[in-house]
């Protein structure tokens, strides 16, 4: 799978390990709870589990069906967490006395007219400890992240999306292409990661675009890439690093509507200034798919035999915010404080500082 970093620095070294005790995310709600309604909202915090063996736990606890438990996004097994989930508020008491386990604490409790639904967050904070991390590191590490809250990163799925051996993508597209309906999760797991798999690349071959023009001459550029002399120097002319092209679909960021791009100045000063970003096409039923330029360069990476999954559309670019760093040299351990909108892996910004991959390596026994 090809992976284009964006930024032009020297690899830093630093050591990862997502863990309990060194990987930290809080989510944060899409809007603040109304303290009045039918359903319980419960704040926990859980360790060593992962958002579906929480759900588990607590239809067990409850008697619920898991249908009937909310959530608004997925957390890693592998790390401490805080995330927000929502039943009836009849079975308050429930769980509450049956909730045991040690794995799981309930910080808070309010209530709402609604359940939680998949994708209702503003997006997560992260506080992730790095590990033999030099002073010279340290500083590199804090120059690049502090240019990547004002610049953005590129929005790439991370390596979880596509399990141990990073090639479940294939079984997805063998299923995608079966033309049968999806049987159960794991099905329905697999095609996503398939269509994470054409997102990923789409956006690495508009990195390599944008590399492309960012280190060339105009006129080299144009023989490299075969494109018209005059369309690279209306690239060139943008000033952010990703060139936006006509027919891309931008939306208002973080959150709003989308249009279509018309204008290069512009879309080009709202991107800058964080008020919109382009996306990149989820394949799938019933999605829009860019126009016109951006067509012919998205295109390759559509397949229109994945119709099973809902398609959609994903920031190509965010920005992160909220950049905090804690340093002890006697140590060399670095905590990195940030947040990142929904549906964004920390795992990717932390590979476009390092320049290399964090994917554990699976030993073979």
């Amino acid at each position: 799978m090809n992976k284009t970093y964006a930024y032009n620095h020297d690899p830093i070294n630093f050591n990862f390990e997502q863990t309990i005790e060194r990987f930290f995310v809080e989510e944060i709600p899409l809007f603040n709870f109304s303290n009045k309604g039918s359903n319980l909202i419960l704040k926990i915090k859980k360790s060593d589990m992962s958002t579906f063996k929480l759900i588990t736990v607590i239809a067990k606890a409850t008697q619920l069906e898991q249908r009937d438990i909310g959530y608004a996004g997925l957390k890693d097994k592998n790390a401490t967490t805080i995330q927000y989930i929502s039943i009836p508020k009849q079975y308050e008491r429930d769980v509450v006395k049956n909730l045991t386990t040690e794995k799981i604490e309930i910080l808070e409790k309010f209530y709402s007219k609604f359940p939680i639904k998949v994708g209702q967050l503003k997006g997560n904070n992260f506080s992730i400890v790095l590990h033999k991390v030099d002073k010279k590191a340290k500083e590199s590490i804090e120059r690049v992240a502090t240019k990547m809250t004002t610049e953005g990163i590129p929005n790439y799925y991370g390596y979880q999306r596509f399990g141990e051996d990073s090639r479940s993508y294939l079984q997805g597209k063998e299923i995608a292409h079966s033309g049968k309906k999806l049987k159960g999760a794991k099905e329905k797991l697999l095609v996503s990661a398939y269509q994470s798999y054409l997102y990923n690349e789409w956006l690495s071959s508009r990195i390599n675009i944008s590399k492309t023009i960012a280190h060339n001459s105009v006129e080299d550029a144009s023989n490299q890439l075969e494109y018209p002399l005059e369309l690279v120097q209306l690239l060139a002319k943008q000033k952010q690093f990703f060139k936006l092209f006509i027919g891309d679909e931008m939306q208002s960021y973080p959150f709003g509507k989308s249009y279509f791009l018309q204008d290069f100045d512009k879309a080009s000063q709202e991107f800058m200034a964080h008020k919109s970003s382009p996306t990149g096409l989820l394949v799938g039923a019933k999605v829009a798919r860019a126009k016109a330029d951006a067509r012919h360069l998205e295109e390759p990476f559509d397949d229109d035999e994945l119709y099973t999954l809902k398609g959609d559309r994903r920031y190509a670019w965010i920005f992160p915010e909220d950049l905090k760093l804690i340093y002890s040299e006697e140590k060399q351990e670095l905590t990195i404080e940030f947040f990142l909108p929904k549906g964004a892996y920390a795992t990717t910004f932390l590979e476009e500082i390092g320049k290399f991959s964090l994917k554990p390596k699976v030993v073979r026994r």
